[in-house]
């Protein structure tokens, strides 16, 4: 299989390392809110339980979209911090343009299918976010031939790889329907979403000399045009 090198004009550039820097200041602000969130709960002594998922409830429905917000504990928000200013920095900056159509499944897909699914409890925290993030980011780099992406998804792997015994309902106090459900996620959107966001590919010198050294001429007794190498003798 041959390996996709990212134009190092494109790479390199002032623009693309704006736009890194652009998807740290994302991710580190949405770090930022859900620690916002979590320190007013903490110091107004509000019990996160209310904005959380709850299944099959009707007081569980803001749930699906409150419950990334909030936190059950200090070591519980800390958990997901790293993740998601990781992930959530590769995310933004190696796809950009899927990114707006991924957010919002993983982030709000999850809790549909907890509150529709999931066991009696309530569900709250980030980790969704983080495991659907951490699926699509791993899935695309594979699918693709892009080294950009290939070393993101290694580095994922390397960092993240042992989330995938958060999917499996072994932990005890663990939403393990959220985290399946925002990996399952992740994975299909990395496949249906793999033609998208794939930079411009290095050209090399011998691609550029083997372009020169065709020539096209119309075909006898109609419009169709022959293309062939210069150097390859009469056809």
């Amino acid at each position: 299989m041959q390996m996709h090198v990212p134009d190092p004009e494109f790479t390199h550039s002032a623009l693309n390392r704006a736009h890194f820097r652009l998807a740290v200041k994302i991710a580190a602000g949405f770090v930022a809110l859900i620690w916002l969130v979590h320190l007013m709960n903490w110091g107004l002594d509000l019990d996160p339980a209310p904005f959380g998922i709850r299944p099959r409830e009707p007081s569980g429905l803001p749930g699906i979209l409150l419950a990334p917000l909030v936190h059950s504990s200090f070591e519980h928000l800390i958990a997901n911090t790293l993740p998601l200013l990781v992930v959530g920095t590769a995310m933004l900056f190696l796809y950009p343009n899927a990114t707006p159509k991924v957010v919002p499944f993983v982030y709000l897909g999850p809790g549909v299918a907890v509150w529709l699914f999931g066991r009696a409890s309530v569900h709250l925290g980030a980790s969704g976010l983080v495991y659907g993030l951490v699926s699509y980011v791993f899935v695309a780099g594979l699918a693709r031939r892009d080294r950009r992406a290939i070393a993101a998804s290694l580095v994922v792997a390397f960092m993240y790889g042992s989330l995938v015994w958060g999917v499996v309902p072994i932990p005890i106090g663990v939403s393990w329907e959220t985290h399946l459900a925002a990996a399952l996620i992740g994975v299909a959107l990395a496949l249906a979403l793999r033609r998208l966001d794939v930079p411009p590919r290095k050209r090399y010198a011998w691609e550029d000399e083997t372009a020169a050294g065709e020539e096209s001429y119309p075909a006898q007794g109609g419009d169709d045009t022959i293309v062939r190498d210069k150097g390859a003798g009469p056809l």
